[in-house]
């Protein structure tokens, strides 16, 4: 299992600065990757900083940390857009992007800005997903949708990693699974609401990994790699508990560090004990 830090950009972690603080902290702590969250922070009145922005900078300041994207909230973005800032990223990076994506579920997100949140949101992940996928291949894309058209469209820069960065999917419901099972790789959450503790336990995580698995069978993609990553909480000392839940089918630890959980230099002194794992 890989141990990425994952930061919710809040309150005092907003500050661009902060998370390449946190950053180059986790690559001498022996961290494998930097997960970002894509939020507005308008349903908490905080402001939030934005995750490609953000991504960049952790990508200039280290050498091999994992960039994860947990999760772009593509239905209040332009395909287009995405695989324009992903590419880019990508090529920054040196291929370092996992393009996390999800449906969103911060309501105050959308409504304050004029948009609905509804169930029409479920369709507009699924139909730019595609359209992604197709940009970021370096396809010129020919699309009549339901919410997207494109006529002999393409963006760049070509990403690093091909045939593109690998697409993992965010989401606890049964159809955010089903959606994983078409991609590569699933995020999932275990920690409480203000992250500070494990909700899903290791074996109910277990069956969601089952169900998960029997998805891409009934795909014929069985055989095909699939990256598991969980946000999760623990204390570097939490090494029996973190094994279970590998176990379980693991293979990316997301460290939940936001400001509920402490302070900058109380989040750093975490991240400067190192991940979970076994010695």
């Amino acid at each position: 299992m890989r141990y990425a830090i994952d930061v919710a950009p809040l309150g005092e972690l907003a500050d661009p600065r902060a998370i390449v603080q946190l950053a180059v902290a986790a690559e001498v702590a022996g961290w494998d990757g930097l997960s970002m969250w894509d939020i507005l922070g308008t349903a908490m009145d905080v402001e939030a900083a934005d995750p490609f922005v953000v991504l960049a900078a952790v990508a200039a300041a280290t050498e091999r940390l994992r960039l994860i994207t947990s999760v772009i909230v593509v239905p209040r973005r332009r395909p287009q857009l995405v695989a324009q800032a992903a590419g880019t990223l990508d090529r920054l990076s040196g291929g370092r992007l996992a393009l996390g994506i999800g449906a969103g579920a911060d309501p105050g997100d959308f409504v304050a800005f004029g948009e609905p949140f509804d169930q029409a949101r479920i369709g507009r992940l699924d139909e730019a997903a595609e359209i992604i996928d197709q940009l970021l291949r370096g396809e010129t894309v020919s699309h009549e949708g339901a919410a997207f058209t494109m006529t002999g469209a393409s963006v760049g820069p070509r990403p690093v990693q091909r045939p593109r960065p690998p697409i993992w999917v965010g989401g606890m419901k049964a159809g955010a699974l089903r959606r994983a099972a078409r991609w590569d790789g699933w995020i999932a959450i275990a920690v409480s609401e203000d992250g500070s503790s494990m909700e899903l336990q290791p074996d109910a995580f277990g069956e969601m990994v089952e169900r998960l698995r029997r998805e891409r069978a009934a795909l014929g993609r069985a055989d095909e790699p699939m990256e598991v990553a969980l946000f999760a909480f623990s204390e570097p000392a939490d090494v029996d508990l973190v094994a279970r839940y590998e176990a379980a089918g693991a293979t990316w630890w997301l460290e939940s560090l936001s400001p509920l959980r402490g302070s900058l230099e109380e989040l750093l002194g975490r991240v400067e004990a190192g991940p979970p794992r076994r010695p």
